[in-house]
């Protein structure tokens, strides 16, 4: 579960079936726009995960050479371009984050309890729409605070339901019914296609 499409059920500019074609065309100047687009977003994404600026440097650029190396794949009927983008990316840094130089680099530390996804509303204005980053913001805020927080440990730390159970020292059974109740909240305050998408 990820709420990398609620994000990005507020993104509305660029023509991203063309930029796709054009990335599998292998188009230098398609990466370019891409990166332009999505690398600053790219970058808050990881870095609020992995909390190192080289770190997250290093990991914006396997993302988006993953990217570039897997353009032929893309599908623009089953998705976005940034949405993908965006996934490859909180996947990289997730996959750092529980692989061993991730947990020796952080060492002891316990990722710090994220804020808002809505936030990166803020960091990309000319990308998403101010309406809908304040619809998203205030959906989230909306939740309540058990249902807040399994969203955010889902998203930001990519955890399972039963890690969150672990994590929370909540009964499994119970973590799903907030998680169950907190997609049904966002979908029936943003619609379904922003859940789901």
């Amino acid at each position: 579960m990820t709420l990398l499409p609620l994000l990005f059920a507020i993104y509305v500019e660029g023509d991203d079936r063309a930029l796709a074609e054009r990335l599998k065309r292998r188009e230098p100047a398609a990466m370019g726009e891409l990166y332009d687009r999505f690398g600053r977003l790219a970058y808050s994404l990881i870095y609020r995960i992995v909390r190192d600026v080289g770190i997250a440097e290093d990991l914006v650029q396997e993302t988006f050479l993953r990217v570039w190396n897997r353009s032929q794949a893309f599908d623009t009927e089953r998705g976005a371009l940034g949405p993908w983008l965006l996934a490859v990316a909180r996947n990289r840094a997730i996959d750092y984050v529980r692989s061993a130089g991730g947990r020796m680099a952080r060492g002891s530390l316990e990722l710090e309890q994220a804020e808002h996804p809505s936030v990166f509303a803020n960091f990309e204005a000319d990308l998403l729409s101010q309406d809908r980053a304040r619809r998203v913001r205030g959906a989230l805020e909306r939740l309540n605070e058990n249902q807040r927080h399994v969203i955010e440990l889902a998203y930001f730390e990519g955890l399972s339901q039963t890690e969150m159970a672990e994590r929370m020292g909540q009964p499994l059974g119970t973590v799903k019914t907030w998680v169950r109740s907190a997609l049904k909240n966002l979908r029936d305050e943003l619609g379904a296609k922003a859940i789901t998408a």
